[in-house]
């Protein structure tokens, strides 16, 4: 079943930065669709198992009233998942100064002559969807750190840190969104061995034989008694993500074997993430 959010609110009351919180740590974001193509993009979405997580961005120029209602949406989308409607809201006087300092016009603009209205008319059209929502987030006096703690918190993750683990092939460069880069180009190669090559390291046979190896186990028992000693403290230092590159020379064996191995160690205490960024290279 997918977890799906609607994102929605009041204009100025910190969509974008939600939407942008909720990728980190996560979530497929898609931002200002009109509300009658909803279902149909989250039900070709629905196929894929890569995207377990959906945040849809709607503001006011998504929800206006036209072929579908929010109770339609709503109805349409508990069919393939759960759904959650997050709803963001602030102090008058705090939208105001916001796009005061932002100076962007207010969505609704071009039909009120001044901002003041346009806010209070806003709220007002977006009531029946506030009486929908199942989290509500008041930003008006959060930092943007804030409000990942508190998404954080009302999801279900508290403070747990990301951790993503990456697999990768060297001679396809080094990835540059790493925290830490391991190297396992010294180890035993699979690849040499021609029974095994079109094989990945997801695959049984790849797994039996580096874990029949002395040094492959003494290299996985070092990253992994790193990462368990480390991991706690980067959390504690208010870290929400972290991404570890483990390569080969072609992301296919060894990178893809010490991801999936590590993966099975670490999600029981860290909510984990995987990415073999060569797959599409695989032979």
């Amino acid at each position: 079943m997918k977890q799906i959010l609607l994102v929605t609110g009041r204009s100025g009351s910190g969509k974008t930065s939600t939407l942008q919180v909720l990728e980190d740590l996560g979530f497929y974001t898609i931002d200002n669709l009109p509300l009658s193509l909803v279902p149909e993009i989250v039900n070709k979405l629905s196929t894929d198992p890569a995207m377990d997580q959906l945040a849809l961005g709607l503001d006011i120029r998504n929800l206006q009233p036209d072929q579908i209602s929010i109770d339609e949406v709503l109805s349409e989308l508990r069919k393939i998942g759960t759904v959650e409607v997050l709803y963001l809201t602030a102090r008058e006087e705090v939208l105001v100064s916001r796009y005061a300092s932002s100076r962007r016009p207010h969505p609704l603009v071009h039909r009120f002559e001044s901002l003041t209205e346009c806010i209070r008319v806003e709220e007002e059209l977006l009531y029946p969807v506030y009486r929908r929502a199942t989290l509500t987030i008041d930003t008006s006096s959060k930092t943007v750190h804030e409000l990942r703690h508190t998404l954080s918190v009302k999801l279900g993750q508290g403070d747990k840190l990301v951790v993503i683990l990456q697999s990768f092939g060297f001679k396809h460069g080094i990835p540059l969104d790493a925290d830490y880069v391991f190297d396992l180009r010294h180890l035993i190669n699979p690849h040499w061995v021609n029974e095994l090559r079109s094989y990945t390291g997801l695959d049984q046979q790849i797994q039996d034989f580096l874990s029949a190896d002395e040094m492959v186990n003494a290299m996985y028992d070092d990253v992994h008694q790193f990462l368990e000693k480390w991991l706690p403290i980067f959390s504690q230092g208010h870290r929400h993500f972290i991404t570890v590159s483990l390569g080969c020379t072609g992301g296919q064996h060894r990178s893809v074997y010490f991801v999936d191995r590590l993966a099975k160690a670490l999600q029981a205490k860290w909510s984990v993430q995987v990415l073999h960024r060569e797959m599409k290279h695989w032979s």
